[in-house]
């Protein structure tokens, strides 16, 4: 069975910000590629392969091309570009943990450096050595070193860019705002008929198309997705559980946290989610046409934390905390470093309050965020878990 249908845009076109010339035709030789690529493969692409060439196609995607992505001025704002008291605060579990590395610090998806900036200064522990950031887009390293170059100029000589993983590990692996960012496939299930999305194009447009899914992918959406009455679509999570599983084979010792936004799984796969959690991002608006300006919109799904627990236990790493990002926050002091900005009713007190309330109100995101970490060969007590660990509910 084939279905063709498009995707309905939550705002009309017509009221969203229109691109720049560069970024339109940019966004029109992405298309192209994208296009090209379909007609190899008989008129069909896997959404993941789709999604994998918008976000990272070299010079056009939305990672890897030049486009303002982060802050105000582009689609999204993360926690380390609201605060500095994020990663400031993050800080502290690190220096618990250091003592027990090698003194090493890997950052993964640094955006503009906003994290590595706000977390080296805090930094006290004598056993901090090197912090590391792997980054592929040349142009993102250059602006994260230009950053942290301005933000934290007496830590700069402890930084070091990586273009690839090296073969182990000693040290704490941190993330924010990642594993969201990873290619998923997409599937459909009618009652026991599972077929994959893709992505063809027909009338001068992208559009979705199914097809018969793997045994493999078919016997992993029987157990996972629900069988609901109405049609019921949904993404699984091959890469980001392959990524947390190959750094926990390189870890030889120390420590991951992943910080994003996401699920357990009885939540990810909840009945009432019957659309999965696809999303795109265009100018601080929400997009829900996946093939809206490809190249200048960001594409993600929320993560399935119980697949992430999965992939670390699977692979000899002890599953340390989970919990949501107030709670990890507050476990770590925020708000007493809060106290230390200011008289409440400075400016600096008050701008610096309503970031933090933005990170830990339930409504904003508190709640949706989560943090989850692992360890391996380390005993330090945890204070970012101390209180409220959900990892039951994994």
């Amino acid at each position: 069975m084939t279905i063709f249908f498009t995707i309905s845009i939550i705002y009309p076109m017509d009221n969203l910000p229109t691109p720049e010339k560069a970024a339109l035709i940019s966004s029109q030789k992405l298309s192209e590629l994208i296009q090209q690529k379909i007609r190899q493969q008989n008129n069909w692409l896997s959404f993941a392969d789709y999604m994998q060439m918008a976000l990272y196609t070299p010079d056009y995607g939305y990672y890897t091309g030049g486009a303002q992505k982060f802050g105000r001025d582009g689609d999204f704002i993360t926690a380390p570009v609201l605060t500095p008291l994020f990663g400031q605060t993050l800080a502290h579990q690190l220096d618990a943990l250091l003592p027990q590395t090698a003194g090493n610090i890997y950052e993964f998806g640094a955006g503009t450096g906003h994290l590595a900036a706000s977390v080296l200064p805090a930094l006290h522990s004598q056993h901090f050595q090197h912090y590391y950031i792997i980054e592929l887009s040349a142009e993102l390293a250059q602006r994260q070193r230009e950053y942290i170059q301005t933000h934290a100029p007496d830590q700069i000589h402890k930084v070091t860019h990586l273009t690839q993983l090296p073969e182990q590990f000693d040290g704490i692996l941190i993330g924010n705002e990642v594993l969201d960012a990873m290619p998923v496939p997409v599937y459909l299930r009618q009652a026991n008929l599972i077929t994959e999305m893709g992505v063809s194009w027909l009338d001068n447009q992208f559009v979705w198309q199914d097809k018969s899914a793997t045994s493999a992918a078919i016997q992993q959406v029987m157990e996972t997705f629900p069988d609901t009455a109405e049609p019921y679509q949904s993404e699984l999570h091959p890469q980001q559980y392959a990524f947390v599983a190959t750094l926990a084979q390189k870890l030889k010792r120390g420590a991951m946290i992943w910080i994003d936004y996401g699920f357990d799984a009885a939540q990810y796969y909840h009945v009432q989610r019957r659309q999965g959690t696809l999303i795109g991002h265009y100018r601080h608006h929400t997009v829900h046409d996946p093939f809206f300006y490809p190249g200048l919109t960001d594409l993600t799904a929320h993560v399935n934390f119980t697949r992430i627990a999965d992939a670390g236990i699977d692979n000899q790493l002890d599953l340390i905390g989970y919990t949501n990002q107030a709670t990890f926050l507050l476990n770590l002091g925020i708000t007493e470093l809060l106290a230390k900005t200011g008289k409440p009713e400075e400016n600096t007190y008050i701008q610096t309050a309503s970031a933090c309330h933005t990170l830990l109100d339930a409504h904003e995101m508190g709640e949706l965020f989560k943090v989850i970490a692992f360890g391996k060969d380390i005993d330090v007590d945890w204070q970012g878990f101390m209180y409220g660990d959900l990892c039951h509910k994994l």
